[in-house]
């Protein structure tokens, strides 16, 4: 029993081989639509190639969290979104093994037009959940995002942190094998940012396998034990955390 479950916390979830992403830029100005579809008919577009990740190797075991650091730019928001499928390499190859509860945009899997508590089970359902689950988690979710008193209205008028705790909180009702946070809850208040630490640690540690991107390298350092260093689209350094994030935050200082 304790060599299978030793096999299973091994098992690796996340493969990203050799992987490239490339983005096409315009190398021209182009002022309006209709200058934009003549060039475009008559093949006089120009574009600059861009690699955002460039032969990128990344692998993850269950039950691992990883950090993911570098300035902007550096490929990290691109790299979440190889790894949940928004994005197709170029080239190379992405592996995963799991259920994953993405969190990689503000208001994503929200209609800014319907309500918190119709948004609810919309962004459920985008998650996979059914409506009777949802249903079943409701006062559970309302109660760890604290927004009882604005579940009748709109999201469009809710403000980032508040959009942000309800995200966090619908992704997090159940334990999925591998949860992915990008930066958003920068814009929740400090107190919800612990809040929601704490639920990352306590995830973390029931098994479920975490990737992190964040600009305070202290909460990196506080929830991941291991850090993944982007530099340019490429890997920089890989390893325990604090010995990246330690070397990420000297390179800032040369």
């Amino acid at each position: 029993m304790k060599k299978k479950a030793l096999k299973r916390q091994r098992e690796v979830v996340i493969q990203v081989s050799d992987a490239t992403v490339r983005f096409n830029m315009a190398s021209e100005r182009i002022d309006n639509l209709k200058e934009y579809f003549v060039k475009l008919m008559k093949r006089q577009l120009m574009f600059q190639e861009f690699l955002a990740l460039q032969n990128v190797n990344f692998t993850v075991r269950r039950g691992e969290s990883w950090g993911i650091i570098g300035t902007n730019g550096s490929g990290k928001s691109t790299l979440l979104k190889l790894i949940c499928g928004i994005l197709k390499p170029y080239r190379g190859e992405v592996k995963i093994s799991g259920s994953i509860a993405p969190l990689i945009e503000l208001g994503a899997g929200f209609d800014g037009d319907l309500t918190a508590k119709e948004n609810i089970f919309l962004n459920g359902a985008v998650l996979g959940y059914n409506r009777q689950y949802m249903q079943e988690h409701f006062d559970e979710i309302v109660d760890f995002a604290e927004l009882h008193d604005f579940l009748d209205m709109p999201i469009k008028n809710y403000s980032s942190g508040m959009a942000a705790r309800l995200g966090f909180s619908i992704a997090t009702v159940v334990r999925p094998d591998i949860l992915i946070v990008d930066e958003v809850l920068a814009v929740g208040d400090y107190s919800f940012q612990q809040k929601c630490e704490r639920r990352m640690r306590e995830m973390r540690e029931a098994g479920t396998t975490l990737l992190y991107v964040s600009h305070s390298i202290e909460s990196v350092q506080g929830i991941c034990t291991n850090a993944l260093w982007l530099h340019k689209g490429a890997v920089w350094q890989a390893g325990r955390a604090d010995a990246v994030c330690s070397a990420y935050m000297a390179s800032l200082q040369d």
